[in-house]
C-alpha cells in the first residue's frame, strides 16, 4: 500500500537534487587550461625558485632582523607619508562631492554633462596610481608634490565612483516633492540628496585616507617621496635588515588608523 499522512493525502516524493558534477568539472577543466596556458605564455619557470633561493636565504634573514636604529632615520619620511595622506585626503574629497553628483543619473538631469562626467572619470580610474605619480614626477620633479597630486587623482576616481552610485540609489521622493514645488535642481539636490549621502561619502572618505597610506609608499618608488623613496633608497643597496624596519612602521601605521578609522565611522555613522 501507498503510505498516507494524518490527513489522508500522499506525501510528496522529494525533488531530486540537481547534478552539478559534470558543469563543476567542465569549469575546473577550464580554469587549469587558461592557468597553464598564461604560465606558459608568460614563461613561468617554479625551478627558478629553488635555483635562487640560496640568494634569498640571506635577504630572508636580514628581514626577520630589523635594525631599530635606523628608526630615527625614518621618522621624516614617516611624517611626510602622514601629511601626504592627509592633504591628498582632503583635497581629492573636496573635488569629488561635486563630481559625483555630476556623475549621478538622479543628481544631474543633463545628458550631456552627465556623459562627459563620466567618460572623465572613467579615464581616470583607468590610469594606475604609480603611473599618474610617475607622469608627474616627470613634470613637477622628485618630492612630496608629485605624490600628493598623484593621490587626489587616485581619490576622485575612487570617491566619484562610490559616492555617484550610493546617490543613484537613494529615495527620489524628496528631491520630487522639492523639485514639484518650484525648487531649482541644485537647491532640490541639497535638500535632499546631500543629507541622505553624507555618511556615504564621509564612510569613503575614511576608506580612501587609509587607501593613500599604503599607496604613498608604492609611488614614492618612483620618486613622489613618502616612505616609498626611502624604500627604494634602502632596497637599491640591499638594505634589507633597514627595509624590515619601514615595513614594521607600515604595518603598525596601518592598524592604527584602521582602528581610528573604525571608531570614528561608528560616530559620524
Amino acid at each position: 500500500m501507498i503510505p498516507v499522512d494524518g490527513s489522508g493525502q500522499r506525501p510528496t516524493a522529494r525533488p531530486s537534487r540537481p547534478d552539478h558534477r559534470l558543469r563543476t568539472g567542465i569549469v575546473i577543466v577550464l580554469v587549469m587550461a587558461i592557468t597553464v596556458w598564461s604560465a606558459r605564455g608568460i614563461d613561468v619557470d617554479p625551478a627558478a625558485i629553488l635555483a635562487n633561493w640560496p640568494n634569498a636565504v640571506g635577504n630572508l634573514v636580514q628581514l626577520f632582523q630589523p635594525d631599530y636604529s635606523f628608526f630615527p632615520q625614518t621618522l621624516p619620511a614617516l611624517v611626510e607619508t602622514l601629511q601626504m595622506a592627509v592633504i591628498a585626503t582632503a583635497v581629492g574629497s573636496a573635488l569629488s562631492l561635486p563630481l559625483a553628483f555630476g556623475a549621478s543619473r538622479a543628481a544631474n538631469p543633463n545628458l550631456t554633462v552627465l556623459r562627459v562626467v563620466r567618460f572623465v572619470m572613467n579615464l581616470v580610474r583607468s590610469v594606475p596610481d604609480i603611473l599618474y605619480a610617475a607622469i608627474l614626477v616627470a613634470i613637477v620633479g622628485v618630492g612630496a608634490l608629485a605624490g600628493i597630486l598623484a593621490l587626489v587623482l587616485f581619490n576622485i576616481g575612487i570617491i566619484v565612483k562610490l559616492v555617484s552610485e550610493a546617490l543613484d540609489g537613494q529615495d527620489l521622493g524628496a528631491q520630487e516633492a522639492a523639485l514639484a514645488a518650484g525648487g531649482s535642481w541644485f537647491g532640490a539636490n541639497r535638500m535632499s540628496l546631500l543629507p541622505q549621502i553624507l555618511p556615504s561619502f564621509a564612510s569613503q572618505v575614511l576608506y580612501t585616507f587609509e587607501l593613500n597610506i599604503r599607496a604613498s609608499t608604492v609611488i614614492g618608488l618612483v620618486g613622489a617621496g613618502g616612505l616609498g623613496l626611502l624604500i627604494d633608497n634602502v632596497r637599491n643597496y640591499f638594505l634589507y635588515h633597514y627595509l624590515s624596519l619601514i615595513i614594521v612602521e607600515i604595518l603598525v601605521l596601518v592598524v592604527l588608523l584602521e582602528g581610528f578609522s573604525s571608531w570614528l565611522r561608528k560616530k559620524l555613522l
